[in-house]
C-alpha cells in the first residue's frame, strides 16, 4: 500500500505562484512514477504533469513553460514529488490530485484545492 498526502494549495491572484508537494509513504519501493492531475466541478480529471524515476516529465499542452514538476526523491523510504505552478489562470482553480504509479496500480491522494481570484 502506498499513501499520498499533499500540501501547499490555497488561494492565489491570477497570475500567481502556488508550490505542491506530494509525500508518499508506505511500500514505495515499487513507484515508476509520479503525477500531478486537476479536476475542475463538473468536469473529468486531466493529467497536469507526471515524472518518471528517471526523471522523464510529461507536461499538459496548456501549463508547458509555466508549471515544473521535480524529480522525484527518495529519503528513509519516503518519495516527494513537487509541481512549480507559475502564471496561474483564473481557470485552472481546481482539486489537484498526486497519484502515483506502482506495478500497473495508480494510488492517489486526498486532493489539494487551489483557488485563484481573477
Amino acid at each position: 500500500q502506498v499513501q499520498l498526502v499533499e500540501s501547499g494549495g490555497g488561494l492565489v491572484q491570477a497570475g500567481g505562484s502556488l508550490r505542491l508537494s506530494c509525500a508518499a509513504s508506505g511500500s514505495t519501493s515499487g513507484i515508476s512514477g509520479m503525477g500531478w492531475y486537476r479536476q475542475a466541478p463538473g468536469k473529468q480529471r486531466d493529467l497536469v504533469a507526471f515524472i518518471s524515476l528517471g526523471g522523464t516529465t510529461n507536461y499538459a499542452d496548456s501549463v508547458k513553460g509555466r508549471f515544473t514538476i521535480a524529480s522525484i526523491t527518495r529519503d528513509n523510504n519516503k518519495n516527494t514529488v513537487l509541481l512549480q505552478m507559475n502564471g496561474l489562470k483564473a481557470e485552472e482553480a481546481a482539486v489537484y490530485y498526486c497519484s502515483a504509479d506502482q506495478w500497473g496500480y495508480e494510488y492517489w491522494g486526498q486532493g489539494t484545492q487551489v483557488t485563484v481570484s481573477s
